[in-house]
């Protein structure tokens, strides 16, 4: 994955690119489309995952297939923690 860092608009001071990064690599994240944007034109994506360090990241992002654009990412709540390890217990 090639990701674009240029000119993020929300502070990374708080969550590295890195973990961020990691969390959309993880192979038990979600990757969710919203129903409102079910066609797929100018989609953002939300996605749920974890870093190699364990962290659980919320993100939202945009992609053209080879490069990543994140538009924002935070630490996940409680309950979308939850619902992530809930998912990928369904899944194992």
């Amino acid at each position: 994955m090639d990701f674009d860092w240029l000119g993020v608009s929300f502070n990374l001071a708080g969550l590295s690119p890195r973990d961020i990064e990691e969390s959309l690599e993880d192979p038990f994240s979600l990757k969710l489309l919203p129903e409102d944007q079910a066609d797929g034109t100018q989609a953002r994506y939300y996605n749920l995952g974890k870093s190699l360090a364990g962290r659980a990241v919320f993100s939202v992002f945009w992609t053209d297939g080879k490069r990543y654009r994140i538009v924002f990412a935070r630490d996940m709540t409680a309950s979308e923690h939850e619902f992530f390890e809930r998912k990928k217990m369904e899944e194992a």
